[in-house]
């Protein structure tokens, strides 16, 4: 499913389990990591659709590891 008019232009959104093999991942592994966050997702009612920007640049630039996030103090 591409949603874009030309043929050969990049789709905007990806499946999930088109996301997931683009990682290496199987269909259920993709799904888990999207319900993790760890692959980013967007909600069309049921349908579950991954931003090919962001998933692209996850996947060139990868994501920082948790010792390099910022934990905001309570």
């Amino acid at each position: 499913m591409h949603n874009n008019q030309s043929g050969d232009a990049k789709p905007l959104t990806y499946s999930v389990p088109e996301a997931g093999r683009m990682a290496g991942l199987s269909r259920n592994s993709a799904y888990a990591a999207a319900e993790r966050g760890e692959i980013p997702t967007i909600s069309f009612g049921r349908l579950l659709r991954v931003p090919a920007t962001a998933w692209d640049r996850i996947l060139q630039e990868g994501r920082p590891t948790p010792s390099h996030r910022q934990v905001a103090s309570r």
